[in-house]
């Protein structure tokens, strides 16, 4: 069961993830903002991987 809720919970990140990195092109192609853009996909994966840190360690 543990194992089930590990992978349904990298799935979904992996999602979080492509969502987030879809939004930073957005902010680079139509809003010409690179630096908040980068900045903010970095802040969102680094949140992302350390949530599931988090969630491996603890389970």
């Amino acid at each position: 069961m543990i194992l089930l809720f590990n992978i349904l919970f990298l799935l979904f990140s992996l999602f979080i993830i492509s969502r987030f990195i879809a939004y930073g092109l957005y902010e680079i192609n139509n809003n010409k903002n690179k630096s908040g853009a980068i900045s903010y996909i970095i802040f969102s994966i680094l949140s992302v991987i350390f949530c599931n840190i988090v969630i491996l360690i603890t389970l």
